[in-house]
């Protein structure tokens, strides 16, 4: 997947050029809202989501990673389709949560229009709890979670969250070869549900009759939120690899000792300014973006370089090839250094 610009070249043979100025689209996510609480998930990096840019005639205009995108695409007047998601996702599949969202806009000639995407789950999933009868009564007995688009075999010991794309979904127990629907539930996006089976014995033949087959949803276990913590073990920023998005650490001001990800944009800040281009004179700051093309200053967060092992491998003057670099950074977030949501006493880095 790569950039592919629509320019006056790109219009078709017999199409002239149109006589309106071209207008700036602007794609850039929504801040994470604060106060939010844990799920049983994380939220990706965003950087890495598939975009997809495209034109009311259904032309690619951009297909690649939010993180590769220009801060800037010049298209013709006109209305656009803008999707992302977190990864492809056809077919049924355990531990497979997508995010993503997508908005038609209209770009005035001439004009920027910007386009504020937002992170939710758009896929839904299920996890089973079978209970120690089941087993004692359907000892035979194989479970299936099954969607117009494929089934799950779900074992007795598994645990996974089933995900499937929004519809209908039913739970099927197959015995002797046959096949019997225990439920059906027709399941929404961002929806989690926790389905209990239970069976009574019958006659200690060790079969179970239809009827003594129970399935109940725990509702205390749906989730309908892209929830996620930031902090503690084992919660989002606590470490590399789950790091915080620049988007996610503008609003998380206040924690300490986490990781944030994102691309090195720029250096040489004041408090109302930054480079985004070398030559660079400061060893002591930079700037982490959502994307490696990102030129907006207020889209980006400070980060401190102290004296040491960070600051000689991080900073601009002596690395100039970093610029546009992804990298992961450790420290404690604060509300304002140099004017934007900062970080400092960094202590760790990884590429």
């Amino acid at each position: 997947m790569g950039l592919s610009l629509l320019s006056c070249d790109m219009l078709g043979p017999g199409k002239p050029a149109a006589a309106e100025e071209d207008g700036q689209l602007r794609i850039a996510f929504a801040p994470v809202p604060t106060g939010v609480t844990k799920s049983e998930y994380e939220i990706p990096d965003t950087s890495d989501f598939i975009l997809t840019v495209s034109d009311a005639d259904g032309s690619v205009i951009y297909n690649g990673a939010y993180g590769d995108s220009p801060e800037a695409i010049m298209v013709r007047p006109g209305s656009y389709n803008v999707s992302v998601v977190s990864e492809k996702f056809s077919k049924p599949a355990f531990s497979s949560p997508q995010f993503g969202d997508e908005q038609c806009v209209v770009v005035p000639a001439g004009e920027v229009a910007a386009v504020r995407l937002t992170c939710m789950q758009i896929n839904c999933g299920i996890r089973l709890k079978i209970d120690s009868g089941f087993l004692t009564a359907c000892p035979d007995g194989v479970l299936f979670l099954k969607s117009q688009q494929g089934k799950l075999k779900y074992g007795y010991s598994e645990t996974r969250t089933a995900y499937f794309q929004p519809g209908s979904i039913s739970l099927i127990l197959n015995r002797g070869g046959k096949d019997e629907t225990l439920m059906t539930r027709n399941m929404d996006a961002q929806q989690i549900l926790v389905l209990g089976v239970t069976a009574a014995s019958s006659g200690g033949n060790g079969t179970a009759q239809k009827e003594s087959i129970s399935v109940s949803v725990d509702t205390s276990r749906v989730w309908l939120s892209d929830s996620y913590e930031i902090g503690g073990d084992g919660g989002k920023g606590s470490g590399p690899s789950d790091a915080l998005t620049v988007s996610q650490a503008q609003s998380a001001a206040g924690e300490e000792d986490v990781w944030v990800s994102g691309y090195i944009t720029g250096g040489d800040l004041t408090s109302a300014s930054a480079s985004f281009e070398g030559p660079f004179s400061s060893r002591t700051c930079l700037l982490l973006g959502p994307r490696s093309s990102t030129k907006d200053r207020a889209s980006c967060i400070s980060v401190q370089l102290p004296a040491g092992e960070v600051r000689e491998a991080l900073n601009l003057v002596d690395n100039p090839e970093l610029l546009g670099r992804k990298v992961a950074v450790r420290g404690d977030l604060v509300e304002s250094y140099y004017g934007l949501t900062g970080l400092k006493n960094c202590s760790e880095y990884a590429f």
